[in-house]
């Protein structure tokens, strides 16, 4: 659980009750049908708002424990036969200073004022579709599960239009039925939060239910909607052509040579879903254009020895995204790298809900090959069939899981898993869950590119057990992992196997009164990780605090006392590790620093090192329509060598600056550039012979969107990528432009 969630829209997950309080304590909110018209402007005038009864019932759940809110909250719920409706008066004393900078979707920061709702229309008050907006109508969509959290990659179809006025700020939304999944046209109830974030000199959170302390839920707080009836029946679907043109540009030789361009290539797709009925879900892509608008963060990858995670961002993955989180990742889509045609299934049934995910991979991703001490990437460039699936039956707000993945490649290697997980909600206080998997596997016989690939077969179980539990100002964590030499999950994200690990975390919460801090947590981690035949890997102490403070921030410093094994070596580490966010709002939106001081390990040439890592993230907000943003890493290693040389072993530095100016809600462009230096002295190395002593990178590019939605875009773009010749000079390696326009038809 995190101490304080840094991205937009994140709520407290920990500050949260057993449905049997929330219903206690929460009347249902009655719902009406309207049959005139209500405009999408910003503006409560239409006769439609007549039939709804405000609610004006709000609780403060941050920093105040459950208190009555200190400044108004309105708001209005009604739909027709297409549409839920829901319209916000928020009040604010110092309307000036309203924080509300126009912004791509998704692009709602925390230190942001905002305010929406979270439903539940499948009522198992585990799950719930969120939909948010900032005062300027700039849309924040999510799922938020208390299995899984919240994820902000699922872009739904809504409209939404926001004003601020003297007194505060108004908020209208319309959201489509078909954009909802429920089984029943005629519910007994569906669940639902009504949200306000409001940042000052703390971030203050207003919620329509009371959010206690002392339990391990969020959704389950939800309140009960009734009043629902003759809802659509199904039938909706969206067909989403798109088309894409491309031209690169490329060395006639090494770098450092002219570029000449390659002919201009052009392709076709379409993605398109259907809602035979409010709950089911069919989708199906041909030749999808996965390429990244979004550059994926800046990682260094210097001294580490297991693969980088990268979020998924990609359209077709994105349905119901919430059953492929599992305890264990059996699943990363970002595994199917080029999809020739995909297809798709998500839906409900008599308490059980279901994914069935299958599709031709063209190849051209990496495999992770796992071990105990480290993992490798190794091409996959041959074709093969994906194929992705979880049930899940619930039981109240605890489940029984399967899920299985299999990938099926052309030259008969495989890699099958399969097994069940489950949750389990004790008690309001108390969280069980856990999840066994196993896994067959034939390698391919392609021992050049691995010596782990011989064709040999490969079966082992993996498995993960956790207890968490949260009372008002205590939270326990434990958690135990066993995982054999031989598992596999080509189509997960699982970097380490071979090992038995144990982990646990307690914490104790204060929360001052009229302080200039307003949570203050103290904490210990604990954790102890060894192979199979019971060699330690890492064990670590790790006490340390984290507090909420005045200029809406956040600090934590943690205090590391470790070994970690590295080849036959087990290797003392002691560090020091703080982080501090301040979120003052104004030009300065936010700024984070985060450091790492103390010992490391040089885990390629393993032994002992000191260490040093340094990282800046800064958001700077000219103007409501410019937004620039600077990200900066650094880390680099000191050594000494039997011989008796000491020195810099490596410095790496990364730097990502974003800026971006936005015209209106539907139009941005945006200016990216990203360099990457990597300093290495061969003689301090083993193997000096086989080290580079620099490598450096520099890339840009140059984009303009237009968005009538999520999935009707233009984009125009231009890229240019820089890497070191002969002479270690930065030179031209690629350049390319692109344009990609798509269009949403829906019935």
């Amino acid at each position: 659980m995190k101490f304080l969630a840094p991205t937009a829209a994140t709520i407290f997950l920990s500050f949260a009750s057993h449905p049997a309080l929330a219903l206690a304590d929460d009347p249902p909110f009655q719902i009406r049908q309207t049959s005139l018209k209500i405009e999408i402007e910003g503006v409560l005038g239409d006769a439609g708002w007549a039939d709804a009864t405000p609610i004006e019932t709000w609780y403060e759940t941050r920093p105040g424990d459950n208190l009555p809110a200190e400044i108004g909250n309105v708001a209005r719920l009604v739909y027709d036969d297409q549409f839920l409706y829901a319209a916000f008066e928020f009040s604010d004393p110092e309307p000036e200073k309203i924080r509300a900078p126009l912004a791509n979707r998704d692009n709602v920061p925390s230190y942001t004022d905002y305010g929406g709702i979270l439903i539940d229309a499948n009522n198992d008050g585990s799950t719930a579709q969120m939909f948010l907006a900032n005062p300027r109508g700039i849309q924040y969509d999510a799922i938020s599960s208390d299995a899984s959290g919240e994820d902000s990659a699922p872009d739904f179809f809504w409209d939404s239009a926001a004003k601020i006025t003297p007194e505060g700020w108004v908020l209208e939304m319309r959201i489509p039925f078909s954009s909802l999944r429920y089984a029943e046209s005629n519910p007994e109830q569906w669940r639902i939060l009504l949200y306000r974030n409001h940042p000052r000199e703390f971030r203050y959170q207003f919620f329509s239910s009371k959010l206690p302390r002392d339990s391990a839920c969020f959704i389950c707080n939800s309140t009960p909607l009734v009043g629902l009836r003759d809802l659509p029946s199904g039938g909706h679907f969206v067909l989403a052509p798109y088309t894409t043109g491309a031209q690169s540009s490329a060395p006639v030789g090494d770098v450092g040579t002219p570029l000449v361009s390659d002919d201009a290539i052009s392709e076709i797709g379409l993605d398109a879903k259907w809602l035979p009925n409010p709950n089911t879900v069919l989708d199906l892509t041909l030749n999808p254009d996965f390429s990244q608008i979004e550059t994926d963060a800046p990682l260094i990858s210097a001294n580490e020895r297991f693969a980088l995670f990268f979020p998924e961002k990609r359209p077709f993955f994105l349905e119901g995204t919430d059953l492929f989180a599992t305890p264990l990742t059996a699943v990363y889509t970002r595994s199917f790298a080029s999809p020739r045609w995909g297809a798709r299934a998500t839906g409900e049934f008599k308490g059980n809900t279901y994914t069935f995910l299958t599709g031709e991979d063209r190849g051209g991703g990496s495999v992770i090959i796992p071990g105990p001490q480290g993992s490798d990437l190794v091409d996959q460039d041959q074709e093969s069939v994906v194929t992705m699936a979880r049930l899940r039956h619930n039981f109240g707000d605890s489940f029984l899981s399967f899920v299985y993945t299999g990938r099926e490649v052309e030259d008969n290697s495989y890699n099958r898993v399969l097994g069940p997980d489950f949750r389990w909600q004790v008690t309001d206080k108390d969280v069980i869950s856990g999840q066994l998997l196993f896994s067959e596997s034939r390698t391919p016989n392609l021992p050049d590119l691995s010596d782990k690939w011989d064709g040999r077969n490969l079966s082992g179980h993996a498995a993960e057990l956790w207890w968490y539990r949260k009372t008002k100002t205590w939270d326990y964590f434990t958690l135990y992992q066993d995982l054999s030499n031989e598992f596999r999950a080509d189509n997960g994200f699982i970097p380490q196997v071979g090992i038995r690990r144990g982990f646990g975390e307690l914490g104790r919460s204060f929360y001052p009164k009229d302080k200039p801090i307003t949570r203050l947590r103290l904490f210990t981690m604990a954790s102890y990780r060894e192979d199979r035949d019971g060699n330690v890997l890492s064990r670590f102490l790790l006490p340390g605090f984290g507090f909420d403070g005045l200029l809406n921030s956040f600090v934590r410093v943690e205090f590391l006392l470790s070994e970690q094994r590295s080849g036959t070596e087990l290797i003392r580490r002691n560090q020091i590790r703080p982080r501090v966010v301040l979120r003052p709002g104004g030009i300065l939106s936010q700024i984070q620093l985060r450091a790492t001081f103390g010992d490391e390990v040089d885990f390629a040439n393993d032994r002992k090192a000191d260490g040093l890592s340094l990282g800046l993230e800064l958001d700077l907000q000219p103007t409501d329509h410019l937004k620039l943003s600077l990200d900066v890493d650094q880390r680099k290693l000191d050594v000494t060598t039997d011989e008796g040389l000491s020195g810099e072993l490596f410095k790496a530095q990364v730097a990502q600056l974003r800026g971006t100016y936005t015209f209106s809600s539907k139009s941005w462009l945006r200016l990216i550039g990203q360099w990457l230096r990597t300093e290495r002295q061969p003689e301090l190395y083993d193997s000096p012979e086989d080290v580079t002593p620099l490598s450096e990178s520099l890339g840009g590019s140059l984009v303009f969107a237009y968005k009538l939605n999520w999935q009707s875009v233009l984009f125009v773009g231009y890229g240019d990528n820089r890497e070191l010749d002969r002479f270690d000079r930065l030179q031209p390696a690629s350049e390319q432009v692109f344009v990609k326009l798509s269009y949403a038809f829906q019935h």
